[in-house]
């Protein structure tokens, strides 16, 4: 009893740790699968989307600033096209058409300068004392005066700070001249920053030496620069999109556009943090929200094993009970069948003592009991009586003991004697059977420590399906116990038939509650059914094997504590009863 209750706890602890990682299995692989494919797929989406967004604004951007570029050099080559020194003076010329640019374009062109095949700027219209400026060594003008039209890279010049301008060639008079209009650097360079994306989104200008061509209030890598001039070199008139990291760790999104009308390169740059700040606001709440989920789980997994267990625990505890209610409506279904034999069992020591009162009544009215000539006649029938009395009682006495409810109980048991109990109450059934129970007992087996009481209904059950089996034929019931030489530290009870047999079909279901091959209102099915849960709960096991017209044959084994030694001198009681 006390193993099956370890066994029953041990149980309830695996369950409850198969129903935990179950749980967690189930709950944790799906979500975590699910969680994971999705932040990625998201990730992977939103970077897409945010990248073509950037490289959209950016490329309408350039579009933007090749527009401006391209209507300035317009309007410096259509002022080209109206220059003659036959109509106005150059001065007047410059001066004329300066304000007119001014009045339609307010301060983009900062001045205008007629600048003659020599490099000598001898017309100049402007805010600053440049006329007659030597630019023949310039840079600007050396590459102006082979082309048609040049927009020269930012430079200082004569004047000491940043600009750049438009020269356009022209012919006057047989002769070339070169008309050149500096541009507005401070509203260039407005045009240029004027792109809104994020917080940190900047835009600047570099040419394809990596040389900067716009104000930028930003610490620039000159290795990044490089690096993106020569990026931009490779893949000229696509949009490039990159990430870099600068020499502090912080790391930049850059996307890198050409403009089409100048060897310059647009660069758009926006710090990572800003770029993915919604992204990674979306990842922190879809993380606070999966840990939600996994402390619930976790939750769940701890509390709802041991609900479930609990509630398993409380019908088991309720199926224990009914089975017990049902083993005492067997045990006395059982006592029901022994009660005819039993009757007849006390008639026979009655009738004796019935006979021998009677025998002594006519003894008294023939003597007279004051002489003692029939004195020890009188002992040896009220010895008789009085043992025939006894005999009796000894018979109720086993009924009793085995109808009392003693189930519970658990005790150090020598199975020999337990079946020679039961045996003698089923004798009676046997003979008028015509059945004969023949025991083969084993003397050396050991104590067991089991409930007597349950183990004797087991035999019994046996016992009486045997006979039922052999009630129109008759024939032999042999038990016998014996130390298992298979299972290690197991008895062995054999109780074996030489009766119909059972169908093989019938095999697999005989120990299954309510099945029965008996006549209507003669089997209820349970007997079998029983014997097993009683040696289930000992911790024993019970097999059957049986072949039709030759007999049936019931196996119990039940476990013992102490080793049992290899050659035990044992000695066999053999008994017939008839």
């Amino acid at each position: 009893m006390e193993q099956f209750i370890r066994e029953r706890k041990a149980f309830y602890q695996v369950l409850t740790r198969k129903i935990k990682v179950l749980i967690l299995i189930v709950s944790f692989f799906p979500m975590t699968l699910t969680t994971g494919f999705l932040f990625y797929r998201f990730y992977l989406t939103y970077t897409e989307k945010i990248q073509a967004h950037i490289s959209e604004l950016v490329q309408k951007h350039t579009q933007n600033i090749d527009t401006y570029l391209l209507e300035k050099l317009g309007n410096i080559q259509y002022l080209s096209k109206q220059f003659d020194k036959r109509q106005l003076t150059p001065k007047i010329f410059l001066q004329k058409h300066l304000e007119l640019l001014k009045s339609e374009y307010g301060d983009a062109f900062t001045d205008l300068g007629l600048v003659n095949e020599t490099g000598i700027q001898f017309a100049y219209e402007g805010p600053f004392k440049l006329e007659n400026a030597d630019y023949s060594t310039a840079e600007w003008f050396l590459k102006a005066k082979d082309k048609p039209f040049y927009i020269s890279d930012v430079f200082a010049g004569l004047r000491g700070h940043p600009h750049f301008i438009i020269a356009v060639k022209i012919k006057s008079d047989g002769s070339d001249y070169i008309l050149r209009s500096t541009i507005n650097f401070g509203a260039f360079n407005l045009l240029v920053e004027n792109i809104h994306i994020g917080k940190t989104g900047i835009a600047y200008i570099i040419n394809k030496k990596g040389q900067l061509q716009t104000k930028a209030d930003i610490r620039l890598d000159t290795s990044i620069i490089a690096s993106l001039a020569e990026q931009s070199s490779t893949k000229k008139n696509e949009t490039v999109i990159t990430e870099k990291q600068d020499a502090s760790g912080n790391k930049y999104l850059f996307v890198i556009s050409t403009l089409k009308n100048i060897d310059w390169i647009l660069v758009f740059r926006q710090d990572m943090k800003d770029v993915f700040s919604d992204l990674w606001k979306t990842q922190l709440l879809t993380a606070v929200i999966f840990m939600i989920g996994c402390v619930a789980i976790l939750f769940v997994a701890f509390t709802l094993p041991k609900n479930i267990v609990a509630l398993i625990f409380s019908a088991d505890k309720k199926s224990e009970v009914m089975n017990q209610q049902v083993v005492e409506s067997g045990k006395l279904a059982t006592i029901g069948e022994l009660a005819a034999g039993i009757a007849h069992e006390i008639n026979n020591p009655v009738a004796i003592m019935v006979e021998e009162a009677g025998w002594i009544e006519d003894l008294l009215e023939e003597e007279d009991l004051k002489k003692a000539e029939n004195l020890d006649e009188f002992k040896r029938a009220l010895i008789q009586i009085n043992t025939q009395g006894k005999r009796c009682k000894e018979i109720t006495h086993k009924l009793l003991s085995f109808a009392r409810k003693t189930d519970s109980t658990v005790n150090d048991v020598q199975v020999n004697d337990a079946i020679r109990e039961i045996v003698s109450l089923t004798a009676q059934m046997a003979r008028y059977n015509n059945v004969i129970i023949e025991t083969n007992l084993n003397e050396g087996v050991p104590y067991i420590r089991i409930s007597p009481s349950e183990l004797q209904q087991v035999v019994l059950n046996l016992i009486n399906n045997a006979i039922d089996a052999m009630e129109k034929t008759g024939g032999t019931i042999k038990i016998e116990t014996k130390v298992s030489q298979i299972e290690k530290n197991h008895l062995v009870i054999s109780i074996e038939d030489n009766g119909p047999g059972i169908p093989k079909d019938n095999l697999s279901r005989i120990f299954d509650p309510f099945f029965t091959t008996k006549a209507v209102g003669k089997g209820t099915g349970l007997g079998l059914s029983i014997c097993y849960g009683i040696i289930q709960k000992m911790g024993g096991k019970i097999d059957v094997l049986s072949q039709v017209d030759i007999g049936t044959k019931f196996r119990i084994w039940l476990p013992f504590q102490e080793d049992v030694p290899e050659n035990m001198d044992t000695e066999i009681q053999n008994q017939t009863i008839i």
